[in-house]
């Protein structure tokens, strides 16, 4: 097996392909016109084959050159993609954020452009977890978790949703009539969202009904699952209009009553402690406790 050609001249040699020129070559390199020359030189006669023709002006590839300067350029292009994909730019910092796939997906997500754009030296990694545990060593800097508090962490800031609404598809809509009746929502088609099955009792004692909870058709473990399955055009779930924020907006579903159910807990935003101090996690601490959910 023929020993690989030293580096540096594979890199004098891919660019002068590239430009087909050696003097175009040595300025990309910061090298004289006469280095990129000798260290193509060396090359040719390590492999023992011509790869440039010396024209009067400038040069070109021979057949085997050009069939060469494919391989080479795109290993360099995958050591160079590689460089930036593992090695990121020192000069930014990472800020890790843990929450729910609901709150990620339907509130985080859509506005982190806004922040890279605003704030592109900080790089935003967002995980999610269907229900938000205390952090456990899993190298989070900010946890958004949904509960009554409690925790040990020093800095927990309230981070309100607006108050759920039943929703459903369009079409399902006109099975409930434009004002909540106890016996038609008693037999409704009930998407039950996991941890959120005192929000039906809660709106049975806002309308005044005194029936049982309504029997659930199916079970979801996340907001965001519940509207999937909505959209698919059957049932109807209590969710904060927070979350159905977009389906609303677009037409996909609809609130049909004028009526309001407060949350059964609240959101916070919890800083690690070991993040006590980062100027990274203030800024987009302060970010995201200025947005509107």
């Amino acid at each position: 097996m023929r020993r690989l050609p030293h580096v540096t001249w594979l890199r004098s040699f891919e660019a002068a392909a590239r430009h087909s020129s050696f003097s175009s070559a040595a300025e990309e390199l910061n090298l004289t016109p006469a280095a990129v020359s000798q260290q193509i030189r060396l090359l040719e006669q390590h492999l023992d084959i011509q790869l440039f023709r010396r024209l009067a002006k400038g040069v070109e590839l021979t057949d085997l050159g050009l069939a060469y300067a494919v391989p080479v350029r795109k290993s360099f292009q995958e050591m160079q993609a590689a460089t930036d994909g593992l090695f990121r730019d020192q000069q930014k910092s990472v800020v890790r954020v843990r929450c729910s796939i609901s709150f990620a997906a339907l509130i985080v997500a859509p506005m982190l452009r806004e922040f890279c754009t605003a704030h592109p030296q900080i790089e935003v990694e967002l995980s999610t977890t269907v229900w938000g545990d205390r952090m456990n060593g899993a190298h989070i800097d900010l946890d958004i978790r949904y509960g009554e508090g409690g925790w040990t962490e020093r800095k927990v800031h309230p981070m309100p949703v607006d108050n759920a609404v039943i929703v459903c598809h369009p079409n399902y809509a006109e099975t409930l009539g434009q004002t909540p009746v106890e016996a038609v929502l008693a037999q409704a088609a009930i998407v039950q969202i996991g941890g959120s099955e005192t929000d039906w009792d809660r709106l049975f004692q806002i309308c005044g009904f005194e029936g049982p909870r309504p029997a659930h058709w199916i079970r979801a473990d996340s907001s965001l699952i519940a509207l999937e399955i909505l959209s698919a055009g059957h049932g109807c779930a209590i969710i904060s209009k927070s979350f159905a924020r977009r389906h609303l907006a677009d037409g996909r579903l609809v609130a049909p009553f004028d009526l309001q159910i407060p949350m059964g807990a609240n959101f916070n935003l919890v800083e690690h402690d070991d993040a006590a101090g980062r100027s990274d996690v203030a800024v987009l601490v302060n970010w995201l406790l200025q947005q509107t959910l």
